[in-house]
């Protein structure tokens, strides 16, 4: 079963709220907040504004950042949406790559290999914590002593885990411990500290892939496989549509279309191309954002049957 969720951003109250029933309604699988402080809403209020309206539709933040986000507070967080929002909550977690945000907490941000220490050790944490037990930690990339959620747990079992990245260690440990996988094809932040490199010709997905199966190896149940869609477009004429696109990401017309991480073309040629990433890499989930609703919405009921 193929399913679409939403990330967006709110910037006032109306529009906000009626976005979350318009995507309810529509039939998404779940509402998607942006993680990033001092740059936007809060993830969690917002998102628990938006269940105050809605009844089925999953929510959480995607991603967190997991480098300038304790575990204590990203628990409480995420334990209130799920109480508040009767158990919908998701909780999304990345490795972070802003150096903005970083300095607005008083610290640098770390290598490579710190931040993904750093997120796998914040993911472990936030996981038991949300589970009930107490977290002590004392390593360079994190510290935690006696921590617990002593009044306030999840109405679930186990709050679905997503770890987005495009990282080949954290891709290995999202395989063996997630329950999605969230692919951006991301790889090194560019100097603006914003945008990245795309990893979207066929052989660096297949690579990325790759690390997801190893570290699955030996579960009963693998982790879904998510993709981030850059760009929602239903054209008549799709190469027209991507050719800007494939230019600023090093991509022919032809490389970008084939990926997982943008749709663009006619109705019947999107449902088409979600059929093909379905088949090829395995993908069954995918996040737009929210300026896809509206167009993406009527195909909802088709892509479900795939």
């Amino acid at each position: 079963m193929v399913t679409f969720s939403v990330q967006a951003r709110p910037t006032d109250a109306a529009s906000w709220l009626d976005l979350a029933r318009r995507v309810e309604a529509a039939g998404f699988d779940a509402l998607f907040a942006a993680d990033h402080p001092g740059h936007g809403a809060s993830p969690f209020v917002a998102l628990a504004a938006a269940a105050a309206v809605t009844s089925t539709l999953g929510l959480g933040s995607y991603v967190s950042n997991a480098g300038v986000r304790e575990p204590i507070l990203l628990a409480t967080d995420v334990a209130t949406l799920d109480v508040v929002s009767g158990g919908r909550a998701r909780l999304g977690v990345g490795a972070g790559h802003t150096p903005a945000e970083w300095r607005a907490v008083g610290r640098e941000r770390p290598d490579v290999p710190g931040r993904v220490r750093r997120c796998i050790a914040v993911a472990e944490a936030v996981r038991d914590l949300l589970a009930g037990k107490e977290v002590t930690v004392d390593t360079p990339e994190l510290a935690a002593y006696a921590a617990q959620l002593t009044e306030l747990l999840p109405v679930q079992d186990r709050i679905p885990l997503t770890i987005g990245t495009s990282n080949s260690t954290l891709l290995s440990w999202a395989g063996a411990h997630a329950d999605v996988v969230g692919l951006a094809g991301f790889g090194r932040t560019l100097a603006d500290g914003h945008t990245h490199e795309a990893r979207w010709r066929a052989d660096q997905i297949e690579s990325q892939l790759a690390h997801v199966a190893a570290g699955a190896a030996g579960r009963d149940t693998p982790p879904v496989l998510e993709a981030l869609i850059q760009q929602f477009t239903v054209t008549d004429d799709a190469e027209a549509a991507a050719v800007r696109f494939a230019e600023h990401a090093g991509l022919t017309t032809a490389e970008l279309l084939a990926t997982p991480f943008v749709l663009i073309g006619t109705a019947e040629e999107i449902v088409a191309a979600v059929a093909q990433h379905q088949r090829r890499w395995g993908i069954t989930r995918f996040v737009v954002r929210a300026d896809a609703v509206d167009a993406l919405a009527p195909l909802l009921p088709r892509l479900a049957t795939l």
